[in-house]
């Protein structure tokens, strides 16, 4: 007995491929795993026109025949007979988003040129029309060699129309036209692009700005320099835009102390509160509008369609790198906490390019570093221009950050041709259209990091906060001896000060790296509080943290604790979820012992150049 004719359904994701398998099959479906893999398998009978049956396979999305993901392999797999306990094809159904032609044109040429009897299904002609696209299915038929059939498989419109096309096929098989090769990429991908246009019978000019933005945006030489512009920009906005808030809250700050020091007379609650929670905790909350201001362009640029582009502009260093393409959304997730940035790595099915990007992930600069920054960057940077509009701290910060990408890009590198031998793959992704962003969708966003945020300094902030305003305030100091020095947070900062000192680190310093392996930020809360318990109560009240450092620390000694803080390991929270996701102590140690050696020796690096050119 023959078997039925076997017609497997493929396209890339996001076509309505499964809408139309849905549709051609009805009730008619099974569903299991393929062999020796857990991707699930999606059969189903059709009925054809003369009643005999015929067998559908709906394959996994795939964006090429040179797989990125265990999906794409089985789809390649079952395509060239490859895959155990799978018949190849007998004859293809290839389904095509109306309204994003020209991307998946590239993976329906791959798939014509394996000679297969082939339809061809322009699905959502609808959603296309919408959007001001109206494409010629004939001019397309022409040139692809093969039947192409208008549907909307939502609607079922078309559907009889392209069931008679399977019959047709089925009842006289015949090869897809050769269109050149479905193995070259790049003229694979010129292709579909000629394609596409020639199929365009008329577009709104809303259309047509998107192509001239992407040919803009996206371009080899400009895009990169359109990209680092809008990088600058937004550094330049963190302090030129957050001046006057952050002032109100340095005033609110100061009128709160000065009003616990009129009201609280016992001497310890008043340091308790005054030094520990509004000098410690009020440190760190002074620095909530730098850190909206830079989600807010976070936010902005992923509306806008903007950041899935920028992906794509960076994929091309990141593989020089040996990170895999599909690294940077973790990558970027890991600016604003290392956290998700490494959870958001199990998309990454290699397992060398998932652990070397969960390694990298810490050297992003998340948001817990901007207050660090911000406060040395205010005392020791000149707020003033260096350039038409081009403010000296911004430039400062952006370097920072630009540093850490480096860095990062740099470690994953070594890692790469070292314990992680390998090479990482490119990737495919959707390009979004391009929208105004949503006016509720940026205020959500920005109330969920700025409650994030609050939560943190009123909860692992606030308790390491209290715990070393205690291990600095006891045992009292004798008169004239400094209480800090003489607490039991100043006898451990004798030690770890004896291990920083050739960097340049002084006394306060190493009091405060200990407690900021709780939370980045807790480095503010720390100095702050450490400089509190020291001043009078008139200093804590009318003196700012920034003015206080500057009488205390030499600019080589800011530089390399900037330094430091590029390289330094994260929190806690960073070093459990890379035990949770690498599922050994073995990566964790290893990340945090690399990441010290890299900011010991960058702090150090900094320091003795700036001490040598006299800073």
């Amino acid at each position: 007995m023959n078997p039925l004719p076997l017609v497997a359904v493929a396209g890339s994701p996001n076509a309505g491929k499964s809408a139309l398998f849905n549709a051609l099959t009805g009730a008619r479906q099974k569903v299991g795993n393929y062999p020796g893999v857990t991707v699930e398998r999606h059969s189903g009978r059709l009925v054809l026109g003369d009643g005999r049956p015929a067998e559908l396979i709906d394959l996994p999305g795939a964006y090429s025949l040179e797989p990125a993901s265990p999906d794409e392999a089985v789809t390649r797999d079952v395509l060239l007979g490859a895959q155990k306990g799978e018949r190849r094809p007998d004859a293809l159904l290839i389904v095509l988003d109306a309204s994003n032609l020209d991307n998946h044109l590239r993976f329906a040429l791959q798939l014509i040129a394996l000679e297969l009897p082939t339809v061809v299904a322009l699905n959502m002609v609808d959603l296309a029309r919408r959007d001001g696209l109206e494409l010629d299915a004939r001019v397309l038929e022409r040139k692809l060699g093969v039947p192409v059939i208008e549907t909307v498989a939502v609607r079922r419109r078309g559907i009889a129309e392209l069931q008679a096309a399977l019959d047709a096929m089925i009842a006289n098989p015949r090869p897809g036209l050769p269109v050149g090769d479905g193995g070259d990429l790049l003229h694979v991908q010129r292709r579909a692009r000629d394609i596409a246009a020639a199929a365009v019978v008329s577009e709104t000019p809303v259309r047509r700005w998107t192509h001239r933005l992407d040919s803009l945006l996206l371009h080899p030489v400009a895009g990169p320099v359109i990209l680092a512009a809008i990088m600058f920009v937004m550094f330049q906005a963190v302090f030129a835009w957050s001046e006057a808030p952050v002032a109100w809250i340095e005033s609110g700050m100061a009128a709160l102390a000065e009003a616990a020091i009129a009201t609280i007379p016992d001497v310890v609650l008043r340091s308790l509160v005054v030094d520990g929670l509004i000098a410690g905790v009020g440190a760190v909350v002074v620095f909530l509008p730098q850190i909206l201001i830079l989600f807010l362009f976070i936010l902005m640029l992923e509306g806008t369609g903007y950041m899935v582009r920028a992906a794509f502009l960076m994929d091309k260093l990141m593989h020089g790198a040996g990170l895999s393409g599909r690294a940077f959304i973790p990558l970027l997730s890991s600016f604003a906490c290392a956290v998700p940035g490494i959870m958001a790595t199990r998309t990454i099915d290699d397992p060398k390019d998932r652990l070397t990007t969960i390694l990298v992930a810490p050297l992003m600069t998340c948001s817990a570093r901007l207050p660090v920054y911000t406060l040395i960057i205010a005392a020791f940077i000149p707020d003033r221009d260096v350039g038409p509009g081009i403010g000296l701290q911004g430039l400062v910060m952006f370097g920072l950050y630009i540093a850490g990408i480096a860095g990062a890009l740099l470690a994953a590198y070594a890692l790469r041709r070292g314990v992680m031998k390998g090479s990482g793959g490119g990737f495919m992704m959707e390009l979004p259209k391009y929208q105004w962003p949503q006016f509720k969708d940026v205020l959500i966003g920005l109330w969920q990091r700025a409650a994030i945020f609050l939560k943190r300094a009123g909860t692992i902030i606030l308790g390491t906060t209290v715990l070393l305003w205690a291990l600095a305030s006891f045992p009292q100091a004798r008169p004239g001896e400094s209480q800090v020095e003489a607490s039991i947070a100043g006898k451990i900062a004798n030690g770890i000060e004896v291990v920083v000192r050739p960097i340049g680190f002084n006394h306060d310093i190493a009091l405060a790296l200990l407690p900021a392996m709780a939370a980045r930020e807790v480095a503010v809360s720390a100095i702050a509080t450490v400089y509190s318990i020291d001043a009078t109560d008139e200093e804590a009240a009318s003196r700012t943290l920034a003015e206080r450092l500057q009488g205390r620390w030499s600019l080589a000694t800011a530089l390399a604790f900037l330094a430091w803080f590029v390289f330094a390991p994260q929190c806690i929270s960073t070093i459990a979820v890379t035990r949770r996701e690498t599922n050994s102590w073995r990566w964790p140690l290893f990340m945090v012992s690399y990441l010290f050696v890299l900011a010991y020796i960058a702090a150090g690096a900094t320091y003795w150049t700036a001490v040598a050119l006299g800073l």
